[in-house]
């Protein structure tokens, strides 16, 4: 069946069951699933859209309706935007706000919506970050092997392509923030440009000091960096709304932009990115030292409840860490671990099931299950199916990873670029200088499936 085809019950009655395009204030989706965020919940029917073939199930998260597609998401969102009439990526009415965002203001809620927020800003370029650093895995490869020198032409075009991501990412996310926070794309680029502008850059390394019409500027690097641009982007975009509602509209498009950006210079180099260096530096200071400390602990426990993490969406919370990791340090050390492992752990414990059980469609579940989460690193299909529908092989599979995850843990084992696909296709992402690293993940790797299947096999019964 085709992708299209595939999809077109659920592009035809999604809409009308969610309330109709009228009750969209933003939609969106990640990896596996469509993101809502709509103006009156209650008329939502989820048992009806549970009921459409391709969705694998649907929730509610941080006032979000999340529907659990699963890895061809994309080509379900594409259709219904089409056939429903939405912008890809964008609100159809930023300045309408979801239902319950006015109605508490507690602590919950108020974190809950800073890290929409920055999830929002990021979802949009986590493609730019797999493919480089994807290249910059076969870059450090080629490295490895000795197949080309760092001086070849094409050596230095893969090392640029493999960098570009990283380094001029505030640009890319300023551009999702502005979408995010209802400003200009374009500023929001230019904010995030400004701010790895070379000549800056190359100013901050050499030690000169800027000023701004006498204010003094920290000299800071922010290359590869989240936080600055978002918390800018954040302050801009009512500063931007301000001047639009006050410019005439024969010079709105000369005033906006310019006052926009002359109230922003000081505001960006003197106080706003300079607070976010410092938050993001904090945040991959704090993250190592609890590594080093008990980071073996920390390994393990993330993998053990690294599903219920996935069911209800919090992973994409961990987002902002990893972008900050990456950029600043090079390297990660326990999120990512944890998930392939807990991924794989998924798909064995649904093989497992599909062995031993002895009802023919179980088995079939089981395996294609098992090929999805393990390959693909796609869970929801395992865990909805499978794991979680017979309760036992959930326990396996979390029994699997805690060990896993130990051993993992005690090797000290770092992932060096963004995993696209968080299950076997990710060990490339673990090669590095230390060879042993790329090896104590596969071993890693191993000892969850062993450890995951003996005790789906023992636990489990039809």
């Amino acid at each position: 069946m085709a992708k299209k085809e595939r999809y077109e019950d659920l592009s035809n009655r999604l809409p009308d069951l969610i309330g109709g395009k009228g009750n969209i204030t933003f939609f969106t989706h990640c990896v596996t699933r469509l993101r809502f965020n709509l103006k009156d919940q209650s008329i939502v029917n989820i048992k009806d859209i549970e009921a459409i073939d391709g969705v694998i199930g649907c929730q509610w998260q941080n006032g979000q309706l999340q529907i659990i597609i699963g890895q061809a998401v994309g080509d379900a969102y594409k259709l219904i935007c089409e056939k429903a009439g939405l912008r890809e990526e964008q609100a159809i009415d930023e300045n309408i706000e979801p239902a319950d965002s006015k109605k508490s203001k507690s602590f919950k809620n108020v974190f809950s919506n800073i890290l929409n927020a920055i999830s929002g800003c990021l979802t949009p370029a986590i493609p730019v970050l797999i493919g480089c650093g994807m290249i910059k895995v076969i870059v450090l490869c080629i490295q490895t092997f000795g197949w080309l020198q760092d001086a070849n032409p094409t050596m230095q075009i893969l090392t640029i392509v493999g960098d570009c991501g990283f380094y001029f990412l505030p640009i890319i996310v300023g551009a999702n923030a502005a979408k995010k926070f209802g400003a200009n794309p374009g500023l929001g680029m230019a904010i995030g440009a400004m701010l790895v502008y070379p000549t800056f850059v190359n100013g901050v390394t050499e030690g000169t000091a800027f000023s701004f019409l006498g204010i003094p500027i920290y000299g800071a690097s922010y290359t590869s960096s989240i936080f600055p641009v978002i918390l800018c982007v954040w302050v801009m975009a009512p500063i931007e709304k301000f001047f639009a509602k006050i410019s005439p509209d024969s010079l709105r498009s000369i005033i906006e932009p310019l006052c926009t950006l002359l109230v922003m210079i000081p505001l960006a180099f003197c106080i706003i990115a300079p607070a976010g260096a410092f938050l993001g530096n904090y945040v991959s200071s704090f993250v190592i030292w609890l590594y080093d400390a008990v980071g073996f602990l920390g390994v393990a426990l993330l993998a053990t409840f690294m599903p219920f993490i996935v069911m209800t969406g919090m992973h994409s919370a961990f987002v902002p860490y990893l972008l900050q990791m990456f950029g600043s340090v090079g390297y990660e050390p326990i999120f990512f671990t944890s998930l392939v492992i807990s991924n794989i752990n998924q798909g064995a414990a649904a093989l497992a099931v599909a062995m031993k059980s002895k009802i023919k469609q179980v088995k079939s579940t089981g395996i294609s299950c098992a090929i999805t989460a393990m390959v693909g690193g796609v869970t929801e299909p395992a865990m909805y199916g499978i794991n979680l529908k017979y309760k036992t092989p959930m326990w396996g599979a979390m029994i699997g990873s805690a060990i896993a995850g130990l051993f993992a843990g005690l090797m000290k084992v770092y992932i060096y670029a963004f995993a696209g696909s968080s299950a076997v296709f990710a060990i490339p992402c673990f090669i590095s200088d230390n060879s042993m690293n790329v090896i104590m993940i596969c071993i890693s790797i191993v000892i969850g499936i062993v450890a995951t299947f003996i005790a789906t096999f023992i636990l489990y019964k039809d």
